[in-house]
């Protein structure tokens, strides 16, 4: 059943800790946030003393919001992070909100229950309500609204947006083209529209048809795993195997199509149409409450290079914009795509059994379907993982967050040891297929598996990626799992006592 769902918010620096953290840098950030705000509000035609004062309002107020919130870390809790309650027990968390006017307002149909994600949180927000001045909150929503859209906005709004949340945040040096951005947007805004065309164009239902077998592959290595586990109890186990057996699969598209019959779209305004598409998509996903989940839904667009697993449905889904180079190549012997798209499938899967999906059982629910003694096993051995990462140093002083990222390294680390006993399995009965390039089958397994994640980044992105992204580095999210990989040392000889060769490898799944 869908349910109304509130979320913590109110803070424009990506999380609670770039607020909250004391190091010079972050306190270099929070000042030239302010800066960058006052000058925002500037733009709107405020003198720069009231700009400034401004300002100092919002930030004074999202403060407040960010001590109240929860950390990066706390919110990957899902147990701690489902309040649901009734809409009178919200309002008395909450007594000068009004629920019930802010639901007919937003334009939500009627309901009586509702999760507040973060409990107290809401409560603090209930405070504010109640001590800070109207005009307070004014200048606040302000910032909001010329934030949100700055991007959309005549072009001095654009370029002071980018020169703080990119150049800043990110050490990006200058926008992509305009032809990438407005792309973006129309696939934000309009996406299974724009996925219709590029299904046509880009994905050719052979590679439909060779991923489902790849997946097949996939399950089956996984279903071995869990067999074959000896720490794990016989009542967990079948739970374990019920749950990968209830695992859905979408590929490329969704089959059933939503539309976007009511939305205008013209040539006067670029502002305006996202306004409207921005209208439209959130009114039409407000009519979802109270109605039973419609399990044909998906989460992404056809041209998203990415792809998820839902806990609360239970399923994996592989838009068509990842089913193509470095991930998956057709033309590609079997080694490169077990290696990329193949980790990748086993990655998703995985998800499903990580620190967090792993608390919800296969039809979706938040409910443990472990025994006591098992999960204290797997939390031991999901402690090894996170002290890994944790023990991995990106920039100089900063090393990345284990706890934060435990769920995509489980993934990573199970994804990749599915994909390599499936890729083997492929194999049998057959001829061993030749060197490719002076490479083995083996050693192009993990190439394939390396070439995805080739990237560069700048240290301001690293930062940021290291103090919010529940992924790795992405160099680590390659040499982490390998290092902890003995088929890895041996299809390149590596010796013991090398970096890539742990002492003690952690293994989960």
């Amino acid at each position: 059943m869908n349910i109304a769902n509130v979320y913590q918010g109110g803070m424009s620096l990506p999380n609670r800790d770039y607020y909250t953290n004391e190091d010079a840098k972050s306190k270099e950030i929070r000042a030239k946030y302010v800066d960058h705000v006052a000058k925002m509000f500037e733009l709107l035609g405020d003198a720069p003393a009231v700009a400034r004062q401004n300002a100092e309002t919002v930030m004074r107020m999202e403060m407040r919001f960010a001590l109240a919130a929860k950390t990066p870390v706390e919110l990957r809790d899902p147990a701690k992070n489902y309040n649901k309650m009734s809409v009178a027990d919200a309002d008395k968390l909450m007594s000068d909100f009004g629920w019930e006017h802010f639901r007919e307002v937003a334009g939500a149909p009627a309901f009586s229950d509702i999760n507040l994600w973060q409990a107290d949180f809401f409560k603090e927000a209930g405070k504010m309500i109640a001590d800070v001045p109207v005009q307070d909150w004014q200048t606040f929503f302000r910032w909001n609204i010329v934030h949100s859209w700055a991007p959309q906005l005549p072009k001095k709004f654009d370029d002071e947006n980018f020169d703080f949340f990119q150049k800043t945040l990110q050490g990006t040096t200058e926008k992509l083209p305009r032809w990438q951005r407005c792309t973006a947007n129309t696939d934000n805004a309009v996406g299974e529209a724009l996925g219709q065309e590029f299904v046509k164009q880009h994905f050719k239902p052979e590679a439909k048809k060779r991923m489902d077998e790849l997946i097949t592959n996939l399950f089956a290595a996984l279903k071995q795993h869990i067999e074959g586990l000896d720490w794990m109890t016989e009542s967990t186990r079948t739970q374990a195997l019920t749950k990968l057996a209830a695992i859905r699969r979408k590929i490329g598209y969704p089959d059933t199509l939503r539309g976007y019959k009511g939305l205008s779209i013209g040539r006067s305004s670029y502002f305006e149409n996202n306004l409207r598409a921005t209208e439209f998509l959130g009114v039409r996903d407000l009519q979802d409450i109270g109605k039973p989940l419609d399990r044909t839904r998906w989460g992404m667009t056809p041209p998203t290079v990415n792809a998820y697993y839902d806990p609360n449905q239970n399923e994996i889904v592989f838009p068509a914009g990842i089913l193509q180079p470095p991930f998956f190549n057709p033309d590609a012997d079997d080694a490169i795509n077990y290696g990329g798209i193949g980790a990748v499938i086993g990655h998703e899967m995985t998800h499903g059994f990580d620190d967090q999906g792993s608390q919800y059982d296969a039809q979706g629910n938040l409910k443990m379907w472990w025994t006591t003694e098992d999960r204290k096993k797997f939390e031991s051995k999901t402690d090894c993982v996170a002290d890994q990462f944790s023990s991995y140093e990106v920039l100089p002083g900063l090393n990345m967050n284990g706890k934060l990222t435990l769920g995509e390294n489980l993934a990573d680390l199970g994804g990749l040891a599915i994909a390599y006993d499936a890729f083997m399995k492929s194999m049998e009965g057959k001829p061993r297929p030749a060197k490719i390039d002076g490479f083995t089958p083996e050693q192009r397994f993990f190439l394939g598996n390396a070439q995805v994640w080739a990237e560069k980044e700048r240290p301001e992105a690293t930062l940021m990626g290291v103090q919010s992204d529940p992924h790795a580095v992405p160099q680590f999210r390659n040499i982490g799992p390998l290092s902890n990989f003995p088929q890895f040392a041996q299809a390149f000889g590596c010796p013991v006592g090398t970096k890539m060769v742990r002492e003690k490898p952690c293994k989960v799944w």
